[in-house]
């Protein structure tokens, strides 16, 4: 296992001119680290340009999407077994009839009937009863058509056990398969862990997966029992029943178990999806969330949000992504050596002429193709990606942040402004404050503390400069939270104690702090054994329990299969963490801003920033356009028509469509992860700095999809201050990009501002 990056050892941060120590001499690569970088290079360099992603974000994929998503290919067969369980306990309670000709109470009876005959003693007998109600979940394909018909069955269903009580019985079958130690004990000695081994604990995940997301999906055809049944089942799942903790809790104890290698046999992909699910159900998604802010804000008497950022994120269009010398070549060339600049007396002048000149040639084409490669910014990216290695070795560790040195003071530079941009500008009280903290100290020669109403002694300017930024002052929720708590503190005794509303949010929070740690680091274990960039390790969490066969292909029909599937399996995982941990962090921030900042905190601490860049640290474009799925095997297809001979076309055909959903979801998610993490924090932007996440993340511009692009700017934004006047130069179009997709802060200097601060050992 390598290291993780150390301060002051062999690696020092580059200073944004792509050497170390602030100038001079490049550090050395080995030609196998450089030829390694060039063929990366050389491999996207034959990429074909991406085209314009129609792509909708949302809470979720589509219906049958997200059901088909719940199954392996592995588990088709077992399809063929539910049905036959069905069928041999249909027949011995229902003569002569079939389950959809069924009177609605003669199906209440009968599914009574399956819910007693659950409790048996034999395990084997119980599997059989529990295989059965899963037919029901899955929609009684047996004696549907078409694949709208076993989702429209499959809805109805799943309400229908739903009211007998199915979801109650089979939350106790789960704790019972949970506290199995025979199950346990007997994965841990098996020297390779199949499908075969999670058979009970699949069944039952499965059933609630499909209750839970039958339940959860709104219809405007929707009857009024089904409507309070929705509300009936999300407060069930929100708050602690019969002195139990809410469900959520019970999953999260699940992933610790699995990642503490006490139970390897847990499926951990339909844990995961069931508790991304539940929280989105009981918390809301991101529409109900902006609807939260909305009405938050007019209970603590703040303005309206001056735009809806959903809307706002969907009308906008993708840019033009750089050309490839951008992508990988950023250009931090070392400045000339203080020899050369020396004994130039008019050299300043020149220099000004010079700039003057591009900035008119930058104005007419913010676009221009900028400068190749060197070879020294080739080992500068060969150096991130090591420091990235090595931070991810041991995710528990605290990510260590040397910081970069000091650089030049860089004026500000003409920029051609575009019209009409797409977000209104936001000024915090603090920047009012240290506006006006530098306009007196300059003017007047000292301060008044807070006092932003008092402009006397100051030029008419800054009174006009502080009435634009009092018009565009922003006050979030999170500021009045602060507020409270300082006064809470001031005068604990006075105001007494505060009144804390039980939300389903602050239920859930206070159940989770006790383990936040545990579940934060468990989470990223996962997300890191599932990225496609992770380097087999023998330490590693095995999360293909639930993927892999009983005997192993032995064709290679077979092993492309697998390997599709396994792929699959992986992307299903991370796209269900991304949006997970997004949906977390969003709820909390709402809730109360000091929940957010510590679950912000564990996930630093865990290396959650250096994982992301990990991820985001290969051909992105070739990640959002895989084609791990077999259409044919997908549920409910699968269930409806006979499975046609597999070939090697029709593994490699995949589907039609553009791009993987699920795929650019995770991307877009981990990018609003990151900038989540990172926002108004310097010492996690300087990470992002030091781990040279630039040329990474510019990489991702070649996707043409907006919202992607958008969350990209936003990282390289609040960085640009610190890589340097030359980068800035050299990549004018991202610049512009930035200009003219990412919301304004009047006071804010990231297109010149010199970003010094103190180099440490």
């Amino acid at each position: 296992m390598e290291d993780p990056v150390a301060p002051g050892s062999g690696s020092q941060p580059s200073n944004g001119n792509g050497n170390g120590n602030g100038g001079g001499k490049g550090k050395q690569v080995s030609p196998k680290g450089r030829e390694a970088f060039r063929s990366q290079r050389r491999e996207s360099e034959g990429s074909v340009d991406c085209p314009t992603l129609e792509f909708e974000y949302g809470d979720a994929d589509g219906h049958a999407a997200e059901l088909s998503e719940l199954y392996s290919y592995t588990e088709n067969l077992e399809f063929t077994t539910n049905r036959r369980c069905f069928e041999e306990d249909f027949k011995t309670q229902v003569q002569g009839r079939e389950w959809l000709e069924l009177e609605e109470d003669a199906q209440k009876t009968y599914v009574m009937g399956l819910l007693d005959r659950l409790e048996v003693v034999s395990r084997e007998r119980r599997l059989k009863v529990a295989r059965a109600v899963l037919y029901l979940a899955q929609g009684t394909f047996g004696e549907c058509d078409s694949e709208v018909d076993v989702l429209h069955w499959s809805r109805y269903n799943c309400f229908l056990l739903y009211q007998m009580g199915t979801f109650s019985a089979f939350l106790e079958l789960l704790h019972m398969e949970i506290d199995n130690s025979q199950a346990c004990s007997s994965a841990l000695r098996k020297p390779a862990i199949s499908i075969a081994d999670s058979t009970e604990l699949r069944v039952l995940l499965s059933v609630m997966y499909l209750m839970v997301e039958n339940i959860r999906l709104e219809r405007e055809t929707d009857s009024c029992a089904w409507r309070t049944a929705r509300e009936t089942f999300r407060t069930e799942l929100s708050f602690s029943m019969h002195n139990e903790e809410p469900f959520a809790l019970l999953l999260f104890s699940m992933v610790t178990k699995f990642c503490s290698g006490l139970a390897p046999h847990f499926p951990i992909k339909k844990v995961l999806l069931l508790l991304w699910k539940v929280i989105m159900f009981t918390l809301g998604g991101f529409e109900h969330l902006q609807a939260l802010k909305v009405q938050k804000r007019a209970e603590l008497g703040l303005p309206p949000l001056a735009e809806d950022s959903i809307q706002v994120v969907k009308s906008m269009r993708a840019a033009s992504p750089p050309s490839y010398t951008l992508d990988l070549g950023e250009s931090q060339l070392a400045p000339p050596p203080p020899s050369k600049l020396r004994g130039r007396r008019g050299s300043r002048r020149q220099l000004l002429t010079k700039q003057d000149s591009l900035d008119i040639y930058n104005e007419r084409d913010l676009f221009k193709t900028e400068e190749p490669a060197t070879e020294e910014e080739e080992e500068s990216a060969g150096d991130g990606e090591r420091n990235l290695d090595g931070e991810l070795d041991l995710l528990e560790q605290d990510p260590l942040v040397p910081p970069p040195p000091s650089q030049a003071p860089l004026s500000a530079e003409h920029v051609a402004f575009p019209k009409g941009l797409p977000w209104a500008p936001k000024v915090r009280q603090k920047d009012i404050e240290h506006f006006l903290e530098l306009s007196r100290n300059k003017f007047i020669g000292f301060t008044l503390g807070q006092d932003t109403d008092t402009l006397v002694g100051l030029p008419r300017p800054i009174h006009e400069s502080v009435k634009t930024l009092k018009q565009h002052k922003y006050i979030s929720i999170a500021d009045v939270q602060i507020k409270n708590e300082e006064e809470l503190e001031k005068c604990p005794m006075s105001l007494g104690e505060e009144v804390v509303p039980e939300t389903p949010c602050e239920i859930l929070y206070q159940g989770m702090l006790y383990s936040l740690p545990q579940y934060m680091i468990a989470l990223l274990k996962i997300l890191l054994a599932a990225a496609p960039t992770s380097k087999a390790k023998t330490d590693s969490i095995n999360i293909l329990a639930d993927v892999l066969p009983e005997e192993m292909p032995i064709t290679v029909l077979q092993s492309m299969k697998l390997g599709i599937d396994v792929n699959r399996h992986k992307e299903i995982i991370v796209k269900s963490i991304s949006a997970l941990l997004l949906l977390l962090l969003k709820h909390f921030k709402l809730n109360h801003i000091y929940q957010f900042e510590y679950v912000s905190q564990h996930l630093v601490f865990a290396n959650c920033i250096p994982l992301i860049l990990k991820f985001f640290n290969q051909n992105i474009l070739s990640y959002i356009t895989a084609k791990n799925s077999i259409s044919v095997l997908d549920y409910p297809c699968c269930t409806i028509q006979d499975l046609p001979e597999l070939t090697t076309e029709s593994l490699e055909a995949g589907d039609n469509n553009q791009f993987c959903w699920r795929n650019l979801f995770s991307c877009i998610n981990l990018l609003r992860l990151l900038n989540k993490l990172t926002k108004w924090k310097h010492s996690r932007t300087m990470m992002l700095v030091v781990f040279k996440s630039a040329p990474i993340l510019k990489r991702a511009l070649k996707v043409k999809q907006a919202m992607l692009q958008l969350y990209v700017l936003k990282l390289l934004k609040i960085q640009t201050k610190y890589l340097g006047r030359q980068w800035r130069k050299s990549n004018m179009k991202t610049m512009s990009a930035i200009y003219q997709k990412v919301r304004h802060r009047m006071n804010d200097d990231w297109a010149y501002g010199n970003g010094e601060y103190s180099q440490s050992s």
